[in-house]
């Protein structure tokens, strides 16, 4: 397994010099922020992650989530992670000082994660996640829930998730069935969803979910859909966490990223499950797309980590593997020399070069679109307010899909870099291709 899996100088280049951040940490929101404070937390990021990420990254792999006993079991290491992520601000990092975040820059945080992501993909999600559904929280929800769930989320104590999908349904959501009846100061909550990223797992206090649901009488189609805050567990009437009657059903066992726990899911088995309405009843599509927005952008960040993770690993499998001889002046091959290193072969350095520009390519249309979405919240000119934003709408769809489809490609020539070694577990580009 490689050593190396981030190029840090390339990443603090796109950051710093490429994409400008000091014109974003000139906004009023982040001018506690300059050069030197982000350049001091990213290295601590990266001594994080090769500390408490990249270790257990193939041992993921090798003890994948899994259902038992009607919990889902998970590597040890993704409790610590997210314990120790809470307290470093991984977490927080987007969030107002008044509510206990850091207020860095987008940029700053996606560059944070993107560091994560390439030492251990299948980790960031459970942090990921949970930031963003804090988010909606705090943008949408009241400030009782804003002061029941956000605190102990923002510290990593409790996860976050978003649910959506259903097995009748899939990507259709004008179809979801779940639904919601009022009942007392909230509502009672009906239904299942599927393959919910970080779901459940043992070892964590309590899963916030934020899910789409159906109130009773509500328009059919998406005009009808609402959110709410449905925990594992509630709170019971002397303060103490009850279960809110969420059930674990299955786990899905997947093709890569089996670190990550996805799991199925149903609400109300037995008829004592408990949701809040986040903001107003029939916006709940249109809430749940803010942190949909960041999941595409997060989807395409993960496949850029992914792809320069591989690049590292293929590139230092090349730097090391003699075979084969050059070609000298004359265009033969002399057998009575030592072989050489196939960095040295024509075609390795064309997949290797592949590699390269997808992976790099794609880190630097993540951290513009980032770039975009800060500026379209913090600009002090409404117009170039309205400008990012308009950006950041073109760019999202492009930001999820180009590393996702090249990033494939790319791991692909990394494979064909090992030859016939890029298919054995031995080695680890078959499980950045899988994940």
């Amino acid at each position: 397994m490689a050593s190396q899996y981030l190029d840090l100088d390339t990443l603090k280049f796109l950051l710093y010099e490429v994409h400008d951040l000091q014109n974003v940490l000139e906004q009023n929101r982040h001018d506690n922020y300059d050069l030197e404070s982000v350049e001091l937390f990213l290295n601590a990021v990266k001594d994080f992650a090769d500390r408490e990420l990249f270790p257990f990254f193939h041992e993921m792999d090798e003890q994948p989530a899994r259902f038992e006993d009607g919990e889902i079991i998970v590597h040890p290491q993704v409790k610590n992670y997210i314990k120790k992520g809470g307290e470093m601000g991984l977490v927080s990092g987007l969030f107002d000082y008044d509510i206990g975040g850091m207020q860095l820059p987008g940029m700053v945080v996606t560059a944070s994660a993107y560091i994560q992501e390439t030492a251990n993909n299948h980790l960031p999600g459970y942090i990921g996640l949970t930031l963003g559904a804090a988010e909606l929280i705090v943008k949408f929800g009241s400030k009782e829930l804003n002061d029941k769930f956000v605190p102990k989320m923002l510290t990593g104590d409790w996860t976050g998730t978003m649910c959506l999908t259903e097995p009748q349904a899939g990507s259709s959501l004008s179809d979801i069935a779940t639904s919601a009846e009022p009942s007392g100061d909230g509502y009672n909550i009906s239904g299942q969803k599927i393959f919910i990223s970080g779901g459940d797992f043992k070892g964590v206090e309590n899963v916030v979910h934020l899910l789409l649901a159906r109130i009773k009488g509500a328009p059919a189609g998406t005009k009808g859909i609402s959110l709410f805050v449905v925990p594992k567990n509630r709170e019971s009437t002397n303060g103490e966490l009850v279960s809110n009657d969420v059930t674990t059903f299955a786990d899905f066992q997947k093709m890569g990223q089996k670190g990550y726990c996805t799991t199925h899911l149903f609400f109300g088995h037995n008829d004592d499950c408990k949701g809040w309405l986040v903001g107003e009843p029939n916006q709940g599509l249109k809430y749940m797309f803010m942190m949909m927005n960041g999941a595409r952008i997060a989807v395409g960040r993960g496949a850029a980590a992914i792809s320069m993770a591989a690049y590292q690993a293929s590139l230092s499998y090349a730097r090391e593997r003699p075979q084969g001889r050059r070609i000298t002046d004359t265009g033969k091959k002399d057998v009575h020399k030592e072989q050489t290193l196939i960095i040295n072969h024509p075609d390795v350095k064309r997949m290797l070069m592949l590699q390269k520009v997808v992976a790099e390519g794609s880190l630097s249309l993540i951290l513009l679109s980032s770039k975009y979405h800060d500026l379209s919240q913090t600009h002090s000119d409404p117009e170039e307010r309205e400008r990012y934003s308009n950006l950041l709408e073109m760019l999202t769809p492009i930001a999820k899909t180009y590393p996702s489809e090249m990033g494939l490609i790319s791991v692909s020539n990394g494979l064909q870099v090992l030859g016939g070694y890029g298919f054995c577990s031995d080695f680890i580009l078959q499980q950045y291709y899988r994940d």
